[in-house]
Formats: C-alpha cells, sequence, structure tokens
C-alpha cells in the first residue's frame, strides 16, 4: 500500500471523517469519481483515500489518476494491485467488463487495506459495477456504512434498482421484455443494455448481482439534480419503485476540476483557440465518448454529414475502444480530400480535448453525442442543445431523459449495431443537424435547463443541500 502525503494540520481538523472512495474502470466512471472527490478536498474538512486500482486499462486512466493526486497531495493513494485474471472462457469481452471483473474477482483484498488506513476510514464510496462484491466487506467485514457514487441517471437507477423484482416476477434470469417501473412507467426492451439479455454474459451476472446488493447500502450520491429528473428522483426518494430504497442524494452537475484541464488549453492550434474565431452558436461539437469506436464506413458517413450540413463543425474521431490500441491516420480514416474540403469550418481531432471547456465556448450551437451520463450534465449544465445518437449500455435510457427533458432531439431508429440497414447516410445526418441547430424551443429548454443546474449547485440550492445531507450522515 503507498500512500500520499498526509495532510496538513491546516488543511483538515483532526476529528474529520476520513471516506475511502473505490472507484471503477472507464474514465466515464472515473471522472465523476474525482470531480466529487475535488469537491470534497477543495472544502478541507474531510480526509480522503482513494484505492487505485493497478494497472489501469487505458493511458487516459493513468494520467487521470497522476493529475488528482498532484492537484490535492493531501489525498491518501492505496495502491490495489489486482489479482491475474487468467479465464480462457472470458475471451474478446469488452475491456472494461473484463476490468470490471478482475476487480470484484480480487475484492477480498480491500479489507486488509481498508482497515489499515489512518486515520481510520469512516465511510467507503464505491462504484455500483462493484457493489455485490464491496459492500458486504465494508458493512459486515469492517462494520463501516457504504454509499454508492452512481455515475448514471436518476432513470438508469430506477432499473438497476427495480431490475431484480422483475426478473423475479418473470421468472427469468435475464432481460426478456418491456420493464414497467412503478412511479417510473414502462422502459421499452431495447432501451435498457442490449447485453442483459443474454444471461450467459459476464455483464448480466454483474448487473443482477449488484441489483440485488444495492437495497442494503447506506446511500446513493448521484450526478443529476432535481429539475433534470424530477420523475425519477421523486419515485426513487418516495419508495415507488422499490419499497424501503435506501437516501438518494442527488448532487450534480459535478464540475470539472483542474485534473480535467491540464491538457485544455494547449497552443494556437487548440480546439478552444479555433472556437474562439467561429461566431456565436455556430459549431456543432461532435463526440462520441472515450469508449465508443465506429465503425469506419459510418465514420464517413458521419464526415458526408458534417460536410453537406453546411455549419461549422468541431469532430473528435475515435476508432478503437482503447486509447492505446490506436495508432490511424486522420486522412486515412476520413478518406481523400475530406479535410481539405472542410478546412477552415471543420476541425478534426483524434486527441483529448477538454470537453466541458468545448461546451461551455459561446460559439458551440449543438452537441451530436453517444449520450455518455457525464457529456449529458455538462451539455446541460451549459445549456447546449443535443442531437442523441447513444450507442451501448445505458445510453438509450439517457436519450429518453434528454427527449423528456425537451433540450434535445433523438433519432430512435440510428443505430451502431453494424446490421444490415444499421448505417446511418450522411444526407440523414445533416438533416437532423440542421433541425437542431435551427429549433428555437430546443434552443430555449436548454438555456432553462442550465439555469436550474446552476441553481441547484448555488448554495441552498437542491443539490447543495443534498450534499450537506449527506456529509450530516459521516459526522
Amino acid at each position: 500500500m503507498a500512500l500520499a502525503a498526509k495532510p496538513s494540520s491546516g488543511d483538515q481538523g483532526r476529528g474529520a471523517p476520513h471516506l475511502v472512495f473505490i472507484p471503477s474502470a472507464g474514465m466515464g466512471h472515473l471522472l465523476p469519481f474525482s470531480r466529487f472527490i475535488a469537491a470534497l478536498a477543495s472544502q478541507g474538512n474531510v480526509h480522503i483515500s482513494v484505492v487505485t486500482a493497478l494497472p489501469t486499462v487505458s493511458q487516459a486512466e493513468a494520467e487521470h489518476f497522476a493529475a488528482l493526486f498532484a492537484a490535492f497531495p493531501a489525498i491518501r493513494r492505496i495502491d490495489f494491485n489486482l489479482l491475474p485474471l487468467d479465464d480462457a472462457t472470458l475471451a474478446g469481452t469488452d475491456p472494461f467488463v473484463l476490468r470490471w471483473e478482475s476487480l470484484r474477482r480480487s475484492a477480498h483484498l480491500l479489507g486488509p487495506l481498508i482497515a489499515g488506513a489512518t486515520p481510520r476510514a469512516s465511510a467507503v464510496v464505491t462504484d455500483v459495477t462493484l457493489a455485490s462484491q464491496v459492500i458486504p466487506i465494508a458493512k459486515k467485514e469492517l462494520q463501516l456504512p457504504c454509499h454508492i457514487l452512481f455515475i448514471s441517471c436518476a432513470t438508469m437507477l430506477s432499473f438497476i434498482a427495480y431490475f431484480p423484482t422483475y426478473l423475479d416476477g418473470a421468472n427469468a434470469d435475464h432481460l426478456a421484455g418491456d420493464v414497467d417501473i412503478p412511479g417510473i412507467g414502462r422502459i421499452p426492451v431495447d432501451y435498457p443494455p442490449n447485453v442483459l439479455r443474454n444471461p450467459d454474459s459476464l455483464f448480466t451476472k454483474q448487473f443482477i448481482a449488484n441489483g440485488r446488493e444495492i437495497a442494503e447500502i447506506d446511500g446513493i450520491l448521484v450526478n443529476t439534480f432535481d429539475a433534470l429528473e424530477p420523475e425519477a428522483l421523486a419515485a426513487l426518494r418516495d419508495g415507488k419503485v422499490v419499497p424501503g430504497f435506501p437516501p438518494v442524494y442527488a448532487v450534480g452537475p459535478l464540475k470539472s476540476t483542474a485534473t480535467d484541464k491540464e491538457a485544455a488549453h494547449g497552443g494556437a492550434s487548440s480546439p478552444i483557440a479555433w472556437l474562439g474565431e467561429q461566431p456565436a452558436r455556430s459549431v456543432v461539437y461532435v463526440a462520441f465518448g472515450n469508449r465508443n469506436a465506429a465503425a469506419l464506413d459510418q465514420i464517413r458517413e458521419i464526415g458526408a454529414g458534417l460536410e453537406a450540413s453546411g455549419c461549422r463543425f468541431l469532430w473528435v474521431v475515435k476508432t478503437t475502444v482503447v486509447d492505446r490500441d490506436d495508432t490511424s491516420e486522420l486522412k486515412d480514416v476520413l478518406g481523400d480530400g475530406f479535410l481539405e474540403r472542410v478546412q477552415g469550418r471543420g476541425l478534426v481531432t483524434k486527441e483529448w480535448v477538454d470537453q466541458e471547456a468545448v461546451l461551455q465556448h459561446p460559439a458551440v450551437g449543438l452537441y451530436l453525442s453517444h449520450c455518455g451520463w457525464n457529456s449529458v450534465t455538462e451539455s446541460a449544465a451549459y445549456g447546449v442543445p443535443m442531437l442523441a445518437w447513444p450507442t451501448l449500455g445505458d445510453q438509450r435510457l439517457i436519450a429518453k431523459v434528454i427527449k423528456s427533458g425537451g433540450f434535445g432531439l433523438w433519432v430512435e431508429h440510428w443505430s451502431w449495431d453494424g446490421g444490415e440497414g444499421s448505417l446511418v447516410r450522411g444526407a440523414e445526418i445533416a438533416e437532423k443537424v440542421k433541425e437542431v441547430m435551427g429549433d428555437e424551443a430546443i434552443s430555449a429548454r436548454a438555456k432553462e435547463i442550465s439555469l436550474e443546474a446552476t441553481k441547484a449547485v448555488a448554495e441552498g440550492g437542491s443539490s447543495h443541500r443534498s450534499m450537506q445531507e449527506f456529509l450530516a450522515t459521516l459526522s
């Protein structure tokens, strides 16, 4: 176990609580953890340790952990060396799901690491992907309160919470049809992660185990705010989804910190500098997350659509699931002549982009997005309308939140599955981009949501109160 420098006596009080965070793998999971941790560390009234699983899956994760500990040297680092995962039956499984499984199979080693932390741990905060393993260790082995920092939307939380009840009622071991969630409504079978239809999937087994265990948690922190998901939060808090469900604290939108921005504003060729040369609300920002790699033919159709739309655009292209594997050249990916044809009104990059800085830039008028929850909360916080193109996992449920919230458009038949007829053509992409860019009602609603987000995190706002309620449970 390696520990970072201890807090100075002026930073934190002797009797301050000590939170031990156990994040999962994938930047979509790590970002909300680091943002929540940074928010607590900035307050200076709590000791913090972070369990760091080694080795990391991606280079982005390794750099992000390094930046977090450099920015907040008082945070203690607990290195967690994972056991080898040698299982031939798992060949071909998503690398991040494999990491979750490796974490789960190594979880029995966490007890002594947490027990040895100084000062003595007051509570554990973990990721939902590890819930069924970490909750018993924290609550039974260590006699500590255990909380989940939930990295998706409250609507997805309601689905995870209710899914065991659905399975028991259907006498099933997988997703076999639409799910009627009390207080939420009907969730069509193709909205949740498609892999849940396969009972033999490693993800399905993890998902069910975690869903059955979360009722034992002491509280759930969610990166959302009351005005963004009022019905889902009310249903969870009122016990409509699951009677006696643990307390739900909406503490979002979690904002980025310096740890997110170390490469943000470099030189005159950076995306931010380029945006500074564009008219207000004229640029379409296109990015599909850190785990979503589109097929080559779909990438080129996206390019054709952006070119045909006539709009300015900033496009982050990703061709591999794990960043370390990406060695392709942009000109080869996009085809001959594309970069030359769009020069001046389009900027295309494969490099890391400070997304929050992009979304708060006045030149950006639309976000064409995969609907990762971090991306949606950032877009909502800065009032940027969305064109939803969900790819995998929870993203169709998240697209439902965008649609119901009125701050974006979701074209439900757009797919990424690579099946026959699933290729979305450039002409349709161009049409929808122009449609949302010119929709005044969506733009106005996005601005309203942004104002509500600002109110939520301000002193006395709903998310500020939720954070204070959570901290009060630790004293």
